[in-house]
């Protein structure tokens, strides 16, 4: 997909701010060369994993395990691979639970001096190995409006720090909204999920800001 200016950035997410988010999807598949999904499986995020499945059934999903996921979520994540039948590469951390529970005597708290290398290990490596890897010319993500304050700033389409272009397609939904979408397709949600590296909802982990 070419690259946009700020400019033209702005006035595609005019445009698209009253297109469905199936129809963003299409029109970014066609576009492009090798799409990608990141996921989570926090809640909600079966809606972007169905939505751009449904489009392109062998879209690579990349999942990035911290390891520190709730059973809840790895029984989860289960369910939604085996009911859309995802294309799912997991990248894990090089590091073990037990290594870093003898480095950091478990998951170090926010303003601890060890807390960024520990979200480095879990969650920026395993993702920036994933993307090497891979090489996407598209980042599909569920980020929403209303998620932080980060998230408030940028809109249906916005580049990452390394120029990559992110596509949001249910940027504007509300999770009232998103709960209907469920409904209407059938899809299974969960809530119990905990991200290390945030701890605070309204934090962001370090992949977007």
């Amino acid at each position: 997909m070419k690259r946009y200016t700020e400019k033209e950035l702005k006035i595609l997410n005019q445009q698209l701010k009253g297109i469905s988010p199936e129809e963003i999807i299409q029109w970014v598949i066609l576009n492009s060369k090798r799409p990608v999904v990141t996921t989570n499986f926090r809640p909600y995020e079966v809606a972007i994993l169905h939505a751009v499945s449904k489009i392109k059934s062998d879209v690579q999903v990349v999942w990035c395990d911290t390891g520190y996921n709730t059973p809840q979520t790895y029984k989860h994540a289960k369910e939604v691979i085996d009911i859309l039948d995802l294309n799912v590469k997991i990248y894990i951390p090089k590091q073990t639970a037990a290594y870093r529970d003898a480095m950091f005597g478990g998951i170090p708290q926010v303003d601890s001096l060890d807390h960024d290398e520990f979200t480095r290990q879990v969650k920026l490596e395993p993702f920036q190995r994933a993307m090497r890897e891979q090489q996407p010319d598209i980042w599909f993500t569920n980020l929403r409006k209303g998620q932080t304050a980060f998230r408030d700033s940028i809109d249906i389409l916005s580049y990452s720090k390394d120029g990559l272009l992110k596509v949001s397609p249910f940027y504007h939904w509300s999770d009232e909204k998103l709960d209907l979408y469920l409904e209407e397709h059938n899809l299974p949600n969960e809530h119990k999920y905990f991200d290390p590296t945030k701890v605070l909802a309204n934090r962001e982990c370090g992949l977007h800001a």
